[in-house]
C-alpha cells in the first residue's frame, strides 16, 4: 500500500515538473509582445528571454542528471522546482528587461535540475516492465499543456497583463517542491531491477575500495538509495545475493580518498559538454536571424571541436559523465537519433505551417491555433495507446509506424496552398501529432529501460537534451531552406531573418522545405531499426550495470534477468 502511494506521488511529481516547464515555454511566447511594450525593450532583448533560458538549460541537462544519480533525483527535483517557482515570481516582479533576462537564465538552470529528475525518479521507482504507462501519461500531460498554454496565456495577458503568466506556475511549483522535500519516496525493496543493480554497484564499489581506484564518497557520506532517486536511507547490507560483501557508504568513502570529487563527477567532461551544447544552441538560434556569418561559423567550429574533446575525455576518464558503453549501445543511440530527427522535423514543420496559416491564409492567431489543435489533441490521446502498442508489438515496429505517420503528416502539409480546405489542414496536423506523440513515448521508454538505475539521471538528461536541440535544429533548417529555395523577385536576393515572404513566394518555398523535413523524419525512421524488436522475456540476459556504468571493461560484465519491455 505504501509502495503504491510512493509510486503515485512520484508519478504526480514527474508529470507536474514536466508540465511546469512545457507550460512556461508556451505562455512566454504569448506574453513577449506585451512584455516588450511594457518594459520598452528591443526585439533582440526580448529574444534573449528565450535564448538565455535555452542556453542555460541545454548546457546543464546531462550534468544535472549526473548530480541526481549521485545525490538523489528527488532532492535535485525539489531544488529545481522550488528554484523554478522563485525565479518565475521574480520575473513577474522584474522592474526591467535586464532583470527578466537574468532571471530567465537562472530559471533555465533550475529547469535543467528538474527535467532529468522527472525521468530519473520514474526509472528508480517503477520496475522496467511497468515504465511504459507512466512515461505515456507524462507525454500526454506535456501535450495537454502545449494545447492549453496559448489559450491560458492569452486570457491572462488580455485581462491581467503579462506578469500574470509568470505567477501562474508559482503555486503548483511551490506545493510540488514542498511535497518532494517532505515525503521520502523509497525505492521498493522487492524491485528485482533495483535490488540486483544495487548488488552490482556494491560489488563494484568494494572492488574500487580495495584497489584504491575511487568510488563515491570522499566528501559527504553517500547513501546508495539516493543514487536510485530516494532521499531516504537504505541499508545495503540487507541486499540479498550480493557476490561481494557490500560496504557501507562511510567505508566506501574511506577507501576512496585517492579520487577527487571533481574526478568522480567528471567536471572536465561536464565543462566540455557544456561548451559544445552552448556553442551549438547559440549557432542554431542565431542562424535563422543572421544567416551564416563569421560568428555563427565560429560557433559551429567550436561546437565540433568541443565534441571531439568531450569524446576523448570520456574514453580516458575512469568516471565518465556519459558512459560510452551506454550511449553507444544501438538501442540508446537509435532512440536518441529518432527523438532528435522527429522533434526537428515536427517543430520545423510546425514553424513553417504557422507562418503559412497566418501570412498566406491571413488567419488570426486563434484561428491558426484551432487548425493546429489536432496535433496537441493526438499527443494527449495517442500517448497512452502508444504504451499499449509498444508492449504488444515492440519498440521497433511501433516507432517505425509512428515515424511513418510523421512523414505522411509533413507531406500533407507540404501540399497545401491557398485553396486548401480546413479538413486537409487539420488532417496534416493530426497525422503529425499522432506520430510524434507515439515517438516520444516509445523512444523515451527505450532510453529509460536501457539505463541502469544508477545512470537514470544521465539517461533523462540525454533524452531532454535531444528534445531541446531537435526543435532548434528544425527551426534553423526550415528557415535556411525557406530562404534558399524561395524564388527571389527580380533584382533582389534572399535575406536571412525568417520566412516573411509574399504568399506566392512562400507557398513555392514551403513545398521544398517541408519535403526536406519529411526526408529528415524518414532518416530517423531508419534509425528506429536499432530499437528492440520485441519485449524480452524473463530470463533473458543483459549486461550488468558495471559495464554500462564505466563504459569500458566489458569482460567484467555479468548477466542478470532482464525486465519486460526492454
Amino acid at each position: 500500500m505504501i509502495a503504491r502511494l510512493h509510486r503515485r506521488l512520484t508519478l504526480a511529481g514527474s508529470i507536474t515538473g514536466a508540465v511546469l516547464v512545457a507550460l512556461d515555454g508556451t505562455v512566454l511566447t504569448i506574453a513577449q509582445p506585451a512584455l516588450q511594450r511594457d518594459l520598452h525593450a528591443t526585439f533582440v532583448q526580448v529574444q534573449w528571454t528565450s535564448t538565455g533560458y535555452l542556453i542555460a538549460v541545454a548546457g546543464l541537462l546531462v550534468f544535472a542528471g549526473r548530480l541526481g544519480d549521485r545525490y538523489g533525483h528527488q532532492r535535485l527535483f525539489a531544488l529545481g522546482v522550488l528554484g523554478f517557482a522563485l525565479t518565475s515570481a521574480g520575473i513577474g516582479l522584474a522592474p526591467g528587461i535586464g532583470w527578466v533576462i537574468g532571471l530567465r537564465v537562472a530559471q533555465g538552470i533550475c529547469g535543467a535540475l528538474l527535467q532529468p529528475a522527472t525521468l530519473g525518479m520514474l526509472r528508480a521507482t517503477y520496475p522496467r516492465d511497468q515504465l511504459g504507462m507512466p512515461i505515456a501519461l507524462r507525454t500526454s500531460a506535456i501535450g495537454l499543456s502545449a494545447a492549453a498554454g496559448p489559450v491560458v496565456g492569452g486570457a491572462l495577458v488580455a485581462h491581467l497583463g503579462w506578469r500574470a503568466v509568470f505567477f501562474l506556475t508559482v503555486p503548483p511549483a511551490l506545493v510540488t517542491g514542498a511535497v518532494a522535500l517532505a515525503v521520502r519516496v523509497r525505492v521498493p525493496r522487492d524491485d528485482p531491477d533495483a535490488r540486483e543493480e544495487r548488488s552490482a554497484r556494491d560489488a563494484q564499489d568494494a572492488r574500487d575500495a580495495r584497489d584504491g581506484s575511487g568510488s563515491p564518497g570522499t566528501s559527504a557520506p553517500f547513501d546508495s538509495s539516493e543514487a536510485c532517486g530516494s532521499s531516504g536511507s537504505s541499508d545495503s547490507s540487507e541486499t540479498p545475493g550480493s557476490p561481494v560483501a557490500p560496504t557501507s557508504p562511510r567505508a566506501r568513502s574511506a577507501g576512496a580518498t585517492g579520487t577527487s570529487l571533481a574526478a568522480r563527477l567528471d567536471l572536465p567532461g561536464a565543462g566540455l559538454l557544456a561548451v559544445m551544447l552552448l556553442s551549438l544552441v547559440h549557432t542554431l538560434v542565431t542562424v535563422p536571424e543572421r544567416g551564416w556569418t563569421a560568428g555563427t561559423v565560429t560557433g559551429a567550429v567550436v561546437a565540433a571541436a568541443a565534441c571531439g574533446a568531450f569524446l576523448r575525455q570520456e574514453r580516458r576518464t575512469a568516471h565518465p559523465l556519459v558512459p560510452l558503453g551506454f550511449l553507444g549501445s544501438p538501442p540508446v543511440a537509435g532512440a536518441l537519433a529518432v527523438l532528435l530527427s522527429a522533434s526537428a522535423a515536427m517543430f520545423g514543420a510546425l514553424f513553417v505551417g504557422t507562418y503559412f496559416l497566418q501570412d498566406v491564409l491571413a488567419l488570426d492567431p486563434l484561428q491558426s491555433a484551432l487548425r493546429a489543435l489536432p496535433l496537441a489533441v493526438m499527443m494527449v490521446l495517442g500517448a497512452p495507446a502508444a504504451a499499449v502498442l509498444q508492449r504488444r508489438h515492440g519498440a521497433r515496429r511501433t516507432t517505425m509506424a509512428a515515424m511513418t505517420l510523421v512523414v505522411l503528416g509533413i507531406l500533407v502539409l507540404s501540399s497545401l496552398d491557398r485553396a486548401s480546405s480546413t479538413p486537409v489542414i487539420c488532417g496534416g496536423f493530426l497525422l503529425l501529432g499522432a506520430g510524434f506523440g507515439t515517438v516520444m513515448v516509445t523512444a523515451t521508454a527505450v532510453i529509460v529501460h536501457q539505463a541502469p538505475v544508477e545512470h537514470a539521471g544521465v539517461a533523462g538528461g540525454l533524452q531532454q537534451t535531444a528534445m531541446n536541440i531537435g526543435p532548434m535544429l528544425g527551426v534553423a533548417v526550415a528557415t535556411m531552406l525557406m530562404t534558399l529555395t524561395a524564388p527571389a523577385p527580380t533584382g533582389t536576393e534572399p535575406t536571412a531573418g525568417g520566412p516573411h515572404m509574399p504568399p506566392e513566394v512562400f507557398t513555392a518555398a514551403m513545398g521544398a522545405t517541408l519535403a526536406a523535413l519529411a526526408a529528415l523524419a524518414a532518416l530517423g525512421a531508419s534509425a528506429a531499426a536499432a530499437l528492440p524488436r520485441r519485449a524480452q522475456r524473463a530470463g533473458a540476459s543483459r549486461p550488468s550495470t558495471s559495464t554500462a556504468r564505466d563504459g569500458q571493461e566489458p569482460g567484467r560484465a555479468t548477466t542478470r534477468t532482464a525486465g519486460a519491455g526492454e
